[in-house]
């Protein structure tokens, strides 16, 4: 028999076909999904909550004692641009150690007027050393290297300077002195300099300010390096030698630290709490996510609130500049230098990266040490720990900070309060609020938190790290 193949053959479409088994659709009916929990991408790390050691305020307020020490450094002001004409705004002269305190904006905004504006390229100097000084110069933009005379009569550079740092400020006091390093251009530079001369103008017209100069520069005292009061003392002496006497004097009005907030009411609809609770608490669930928010949100404070945040709160003496750009070994090392036993240091992730990079440019490895159980890398021993709150600017720049933690230790400590009615963490509670007229059950979630650094070396800044790619 043959087969007729004139006819070509049917396909059975996938609807034509009968079905010979449950569908995994239909079956889902009577099965019991597994799930997981909520999830949430804004959480990070937060290893600055998790390394700070917490200091219990039963008062919410924690007073910083310390010696005396008096002030007469350079401080750090705050500049108006208007195209390519900057301007100092005058209140920010007050930043001045010798100018702080004055208030009196008249005469504050005739002193900024006598500003003048001046533009230096890279390698040209500024000021050369010992030749007289005579002006008052504050960065309104670039980088500026302090350089002095090494052992063997090379250049050495003693510090870098950049935006809206000083020099010159204690000439207001009318000391007639010589400039002790040279100041030279490192990029182009953008300085508004003060010509003492013109001060004098201005402090003649205005009593209240020759007076308050002359009052916070003729203190007189003999201070350590650190500025604080010297305590005499007598030692390698024979016979019956006269011991000096000495007290340590404590600063008369210390800096108090108030606890700050950080609050968000949570809403939970009644029929939500009532009827769907299985196999997930929802009020339970809405709590964790809210609570890391909050979480978060401390961190954020911590580095960038401008009452008690650690970016804001550093000395000036404590800030210090990159050598190029990115951060280098070199720069890390200075950073290190500045205080004894620093712990940690926190930067950006992109910092971190940048620091890598720096580090396989020179044949550098770079080493690693164990914090609970992590991994991280580290200089010099020192953990570098990722912290996304220390903020990028929109010139690719970054700060890195490095700390000194603990009471004991005369370092940096974070601040809060437990055993706080409805505390669900440490310093954190959740306060039934009740039930509106729509049925929602709110709830008011709080933290208290701040953080204090104990003394100015404590912690330290390397400033405008780069941290774009290079090419």
């Amino acid at each position: 028999m043959s087969v007729d193949t004139s006819r070509p053959a049917v396909a059975i479409t996938t609807q034509e076909r009968v079905q010979q088994s449950l569908s995994t659709a239909a079956a889902r009916n009577l099965a019991t999904t597994t799930k997981s929990e909520p999830q949430m991408q804004g959480i990070s790390s937060r290893w600055l909550l998790r390394k700070l050691p917490w200091v219990h305020v039963p008062g919410g307020t924690y007073r910083v004692n310390r010696r005396l020490s008096y002030t007469v450094g350079d401080g750090r002001v705050t500049f108006l641009k208007d195209g390519s004409k900057v301007q100092v705004i005058p209140a920010e002269l007050a930043e001045l150690p010798l100018l702080r305190g004055f208030d009196d904006l008249t005469a504050l905004g005739a002193l900024a007027a006598k500003f003048v504006q001046k533009e230096y390229e890279p390698g040209q100097v500024i000021v050369h050393a010992g030749k007289k000084a005579d002006h008052i110069y504050m960065i309104a933009h670039g980088k500026v290297e302090k350089v002095g005379t090494g052992k063997y009569g090379d250049d050495t550079i003693l510090g870098r300077l950049g935006d809206g740092d000083t020099f010159g400020g204690q000439l207001l006091a009318g000391n007639g002195a010589k400039w002790e390093f040279t100041a030279r251009a490192a990029t182009s530079v953008t300085i508004l300099a003060l010509p003492v001369s013109a001060y004098k103008t201005v402090a003649g017209q205005y009593d209240g300010l020759r007076e308050h100069v002359q009052a916070l520069g003729a203190n007189g005292h003999k201070v350590n390096k650190h500025g604080e009061a010297v305590i005499d003392i007598s030692a390698g002496h024979v016979g019956e030698a006269v011991l000096p006497g000495a007290f340590a004097d404590y600063e008369l009005t210390p800096r108090e630290y108030e606890l700050s907030v950080a609050q968000t009411v949570l809403k939970v609809h009644s029929r939500v709490a009532d009827l769907y609770n299985q196999p997930m608490n929802q009020t339970q669930q809405q709590l964790r996510l809210t609570v890391q928010e909050l979480r978060e949100r401390q961190e954020y404070e911590l580095v960038n609130n401008p009452e008690f945040g650690l970016l804001h709160n550093t000395d000036f003496e404590q800030r210090i500049q990159t050598h190029s750009g990115p951060p280098t070994p070199d720069d890390l090392d200075d950073l290190l230098s500045m205080r004894r036993g620093t712990q940690y240091m926190f930067a950006h992730p992109r910092a971190i990266a940048a620091f890598g990079k720096e580090c396989n440019k020179r044949g550098i490895s770079l080493g690693s040490v164990d914090v609970d159980g992590h991994h991280i890398p580290a200089w010099r021993g020192v953990p570098i720990l990722p912290c996304g709150k220390i903020p990028v600017t929109e010139h690719q720049s970054s700060s890195i900070i490095a700390m000194r933690t603990g009471e004991d230790n005369e370092g940096v400590i974070g601040l809060f309060q437990t055993g706080i009615p409805d505390e669900v963490e440490p310093g954190l509670n959740v306060r039934f609020m009740g039930i509106d007229a729509q049925a929602i059950i709110s709830y008011l979630v709080t933290t208290y938190y701040s953080a204090a650094i104990l003394v100015p070396d404590a912690i330290g800044i390397l400033e405008n790290v780069e941290v774009r790619p290079r090419a």
